[in-house]
């Protein structure tokens, strides 16, 4: 009896004395939770973030937020009583199998490293990346995050980013326009390039160097087509876009000049005897 009474005594200390090591985990949890979301915080707002780029801030501070994190589980760990060198050691002999196993994952991780060294492109550039179109408005240490222009949310894994083409729409400051016309056989050519160059060169946003450019530049089947090039300010490419081609179109109805059909001449041949 007094052989149980020690046993229990002695499940009754180590159950008290678990339990205080959880409730300092616990603690040691909260608290440092708050202290990741202020350190990733200051460093946001920090005179580093205002030298750099939004993209190099963005994609560190999730490295550095996930950094962190590993850095508390072990402190939790050890604070439970747990042996880390054991935990670490088991971490590292099974640290083959996860990397087979997360290939994917880790790709995505080093994408990240590429696209903090490279840089390809910055939060809130215009981009096109395997064959996706928006606004890059998150780079993480997995995937980008790009809004399209009607406001859906595109993930791409950074694997994919940096094994594919990347197109950059807001690298440069200007931006060519350029737009191609159809207008009917017979069409008197130079009054159509003359009339294509006065309606670029009134539109204010155009830019006057490079100067507008308007050739022939194919026979179709059934027109002639015709192409206009135009330099704009990269925030005023949509715009000049649209704006020359209603102004074209009107231009066009108000010269009488005509925009074809897609038309098939069809011959018959008569073999009656």
């Amino acid at each position: 009896m007094e052989k149980l009474e020690q046993i229990l005594n002695g499940l009754i200390d180590d159950v008290a004395n678990f339990g205080k090591k959880l409730i300092v985990a616990i603690i040691v949890l909260i608290i440092g939770r708050i202290l990741i979301k202020w350190a990733v915080k200051l460093l946001t707002k920090s005179k580093f973030s205002q030298k750099n780029d939004k993209t190099v801030v963005t994609v560190l501070s999730h490295f550095i937020t996930a950094g962190l994190y590993i850095v508390l589980c072990i402190t939790i760990i050890a604070i439970l009583g747990i042996d880390t060198a054991s935990v670490i050691t088991v971490l590292a002999s099974a640290g083959v199998a996860i990397g087979l196993a997360l290939q994917g994952a880790l790709s995505n991780i080093a994408g990240g490293i590429m696209i903090l060294v490279l840089r390809p492109f910055r939060v809130g550039d215009f981009v096109d990346i395997a064959g996706k179109s928006g606004t890059v408005t998150d780079v993480g240490i997995f995937y980008t995050v790009l809004t399209t222009g009607d406001n859906k949310v595109i993930t791409i894994p950074n694997g994919t980013v940096m094994g594919d083409h990347i197109t950059n729409y807001s690298v440069k400051d200007t931006r060519r326009v350029d737009l191609v016309f159809n207008v009917a056989y017979g069409t008197d050519i130079e009054k159509v390039k003359s009339l294509l160059l006065e309606e670029a060169v009134k539109h204010e946003l155009v830019l006057k160097d490079p100067a507008p450019f308007a050739r022939l530049s194919n026979h179709a089947e059934s027109s002639i087509d015709f192409t206009l090039r135009v330099w704009a300010e990269n925030k005023n490419y949509w715009q000049v876009n649209f704006d020359l081609l209603e102004a074209i179109n009107k231009r066009f109805a108000a010269e009488g000049i005509e925009i074809p059909f897609n038309q098939l001449d069809v011959h018959v041949v008569n073999d009656q005897k």
